[in-house]
C-alpha cells in the first residue's frame, strides 16, 4: 500500500485536525485504536503515536512506519492526551473498543472516532455520547467524525461494562468435539460454526496425516475437527491473520493430543513451513466490504508452495469464486469433492515429482 492510498474513515478521522476545530496535543503520546496506513497518516509525521492493530497485514504497515503496536486488551489507564479510533462493524466490538478509548484517555484529554456513513455511524456516535455525557461531529468524505466535548463526563459505570462486551466467552455447540469453543465478538464466526467450514470437517478423509497446517484458522474450528477425525496427524501448525482470533485457537486447542503452534500471519505472504496437508476456509474479505477472491487466489498458491510432493489441500470456497485456474496452476490433480448450499469442498494434490 503506497501513501498515496486513501482511506475515507481514516482521512475523515484526521480532518479535523488539518481544518482547525481539533489540535494535535502538544506534549504527550497519541493512542490509535485500530490505526490503518494512508495518505493522511503519513502526513502526520508524528513520532509520538502507539497504536493497536490486531490484523497483520495491516500491523506490518504501521510497523514498517516506525509506529510501536500496543495490546489492545492491556492499555495503561488515563494515560493518552489524544485517542483516535476507528471502530470495527461489530456493535459489542465497537463498544467495547470506544470504552477502552474513553478509559485510556488523560484528564482534560479528547477522544476523536470516525466511521463510513453506511457502515454504523450515527450509531457509534451515539454510544460516544453515551460514555462520554455528549459528542461533536462533523461530516466528511462520506464519514461521521465524532468526538468528546471538553470536560467530557464519562460514565464509569458504563465505560466499565462496555469495555467487556467484546471479552473471550464460551459458546456452546453440538458440533465441536469438546461442545463448545472460546470466542469473543468480531471474530469471523465468533458466535457459531461457519456453514462452510462445517461442510469442509466433515469431508475430511480420516487419512490426512503427517504434518499439517490450517491456513486461516480463525478460533481454531477446522484444526479441532482435523485433529478429531483424522486419527494420524502428527503435528499442527496454524495461521492466522487475525490476532484476537488467534489467541482464542491457542485456548480452544490447549489440549491437543499433538504439537500445535500458532502463527500471527499474513498467509498470502507465504509460509516458510513445509507440510503434508492443508486445511483451508480462505477468507474472501479484507477489511473493506467488496468481495476480494484475490486473497483465497493467494491462499492457494501459497498452499501449493508449502505443500511437500503429493501433499493435499482441503479447501472449501463459495461456488462462484473463481479459483480453478489458481488450483490448476498450483496442483497436478484438482477434483470437487462436494457441492451443496452455495459452497464447493476441492481436494487437490500437488505433483509428487
Amino acid at each position: 500500500m503506497s501513501s498515496a492510498h486513501r482511506d475515507a474513515p481514516l482521512d475523515a478521522l484526521l480532518h479535523p485536525f488539518a481544518d482547525g476545530p481539533l489540535r494535535w496535543p502538544g506534549e504527550g503520546g497519541v493512542l490509535f485504536l485500530r490505526a490503518r496506513e494512508g495518505a493522511a497518516l503519513h502526513a502526520l509525521r508524528t513520532p509520538a503515536l502507539v497504536a493497536t492493530q490486531p490484523f497483520r497485514p495491516e500491523a506490518e504497515r504501521l510497523e514498517r512506519l516506525g509506529v510501536d503496536l500496543l495490546d489492545e486488551d492491556a492499555l495503561p489507564e488515563a494515560a493518552f492526551p489524544l485517542v483516535l479510533v476507528l471502530p470495527p462493524r461489530q456493535r459489542e466490538e465497537a463498544r467495547a473498543l470506544l470504552a477502552k478509548a474513553c478509559a485510556a484517555v488523560a484528564p482534560g484529554g479528547v477522544v476523536v472516532a470516525a466511521v463510513a456513513n453506511d457502515e454504523g455511524a450515527k450509531s457509534r456516535e451515539a454510544d460516544l455520547r453515551q460514555l462520554a455525557g455528549g459528542a461533536i461531529a462533523q461530516s466528511k468524505f462520506h464519514c461521521r467524525t465524532f468526538w468528546t466535548p471538553p470536560g467530557a463526563a464519562f460514565d464509569g459505570a458504563l465505560v466499565a461494562k462496555w469495555r467487556q462486551l467484546d471479552a473471550p466467552r464460551r459458546v456452546a455447540a453440538t458440533d465441536v468435539p469438546s461442545g463448545g469453543f472460546q470466542s469473543r465478538p468480531g471474530v469471523f464466526a465468533w458466535d457459531r460454526v461457519d456453514a462452510a467450514s462445517a461442510m469442509l470437517a466433515a469431508a475430511l478423509p480420516a487419512d490426512l496425516q503427517g504434518r499439517v497446517a490450517d491456513f486461516g484458522a480463525g478460533w481454531g474450528y477446522l484444526s479441532m475437527q482435523a485433529l478429531a477425525r483424522c486419527p494420524r496427524i502428527a503435528s499442527l501448525d496454524l495461521y492466522e491473520a487475525d490476532a484476537r482470533a488467534l489467541a482464542l485457537a491457542r485456548r480452544n486447542l490447549a489440549g491437543a493430543a499433538v504439537p500445535a503452534a500458532f502463527h500471527w500471519h499474513d498467509v498470502e505472504a507465504g509460509v516458510a513451513e513445509r507440510f503434508d496437508a492443508i486445511v483451508c476456509n480462505p477468507p474472501f474479505h479484507a477489511l473493506g466490504r467488496g468481495e476480494r477472491p484475490d486473497i483465497g487466489r493467494a491462499f492457494i498458491a501459497a498452499a501449493a508452495a508449502a505443500l511437500k510432493p503429493g501433499g493435499r489441500l482441503w479447501l472449501v470456497a463459495n461456488r462462484h469464486l473463481p479459483y480453478e485456474d489458481a488450483l490448476g496452476a498450483g496442483f497436478a490433480q484438482v477434483r470437487i469433492v462436494a457441492q451443496a448450499g452455495g459452497f464447493k469442498i476441492v481436494e487437490a494434490e500437488k505433483a509428487r515429482a
